[in-house]
């Protein structure tokens, strides 16, 4: 287990911090205990979620559980940490599942003891199995990318071969953008443009290893496809390593983070990220949840959190935003993305 300044969730390889808002015993206002559960925070993407979600409930004079696992697949710490909340009695649970199905029974005992649950970043299927559900468009996001890598590879006049660098099987944000891709760049489901696929768990080592291996043995790929920027980040590092001329490789990807920003996409070794949005999901989250104690206003449906193309070479008929927009408007170490 990794070493951390939190408190340890009795039975689970998981740690949890309990962040009281500073006044909040001076607080009129009826008392707010939240639940956060993130993947892992080896991506800067949670620790963005998580710390948004920290500052929200301070202002808000709300206590903030946060638990958090290995990996973008460890279920069992999520189920451990889902059972921790719901036997504290937190009011209300906001995680991003690991696994869209996996924790059904977990989230419908919670909800059966009248606590709200809304999934961030990721639904679970059906998106009913939580109160709500807010998060990026995925499809919308995989079609933008997707869309932006078409037009860019007939700008090149190259025939399309394509290395598809999934998340896992099971998870729906990963599955969402998948498909979105292949729609947005007319790809029929049994395409010969698929030169190879592998799932990468969002790991930049894992999918350095998946596209090195995709290169030796498919060395005319020429579009890439990242289901997150870790995974682009490992595949760029392959392309490099194997000697290939980015700019007659289209690599396209989704997330939006500063350091991506400001390294890989705007120096152009990424060509295009479709840009998410997770301060929203942690600040609305939180809010939603302070809103059903207080106010008795209950979370439902799905909220879209954003999604805008980024890239620093467009695409022939595509919208995208520039990389001053987005350096300015990333997550995760800000500060430094924004230094010349």
């Amino acid at each position: 287990m990794r070493r951390r300044t939190f408190l340890t969730v009795t039975g689970a390889c998981l740690t949890t911090a309990l962040l009281p808002a500073l006044g909040a015993c001076s607080d009129n206002r009826p008392p707010v205990s939240i639940g956060l559960i993130t993947k892992q925070e080896t991506n800067p993407y949670w620790v963005t979620l998580r710390k948004v979600a920290e500052d929200t409930a301070h202002k808000a004079g709300a206590t903030l559980t946060t638990a958090t696992g290995d990996s973008d697949v460890d279920v069992e710490s999520q189920r451990a940490a889902l059972n921790d909340m719901v036997a504290k009695g937190v009011n209300g649970i906001l995680i991003a599942p690991t696994d869209s199905k996996a924790l059904d029974a977990d989230i419908q005992t919670a909800r059966d003891k009248g606590i709200t649950v809304i999934a961030l970043d990721t639904p679970m299927d059906p998106q009913e199995t939580t109160n709500a559900y807010f998060g990026t468009d995925n499809t919308r996001a995989g079609e933008l990318v997707g869309q932006y890598a078409r037009a860019k590879i007939d700008e090149l006049g190259l025939a399309p071969q394509v290395m598809m660098l999934n998340l896992a099987p099971g998870i729906a944000s990963g599955e969402n953008r998948g498909t979105g891709f292949r729609d947005g760049f007319g790809m029929p489901s049994d395409s010969s443009w698929v030169a190879g696929q592998a799932d990468t768990q969002g790991d930049q080592a894992t999918a350095q290893q998946a596209m090195a291996e995709a290169l030796g043995r498919s060395p005319e790929i020429n579009v890439v496809y990242a289901v997150n920027e870790p995974a682009a980040l490992g595949a760029v590092e392959a392309l490099k390593a194997a000697g290939k001329d980015l700019a007659k490789v289209v690599v396209v990807t989704i997330d939006g983070g500063c350091e991506t920003m400001k390294n890989a996409v705007r120096p152009g070794d990424i060509d295009a990220t479709a840009m998410q949005f997770p301060q929203n999901m942690a600040r609305e989250g939180v809010e939603a949840i302070v809103a059903k104690v207080r106010e008795g206003r209950e979370p439902s449906g799905y909220l879209a959190t954003g999604t805008e193309l980024v890239s620093g070479s467009p695409a022939p008929g595509v919208t995208s935003k520039n990389v001053e927009y987005g350096v300015r408007t990333c997550w995760g170490g800000w500060e430094e993305a924004r230094t010349p």
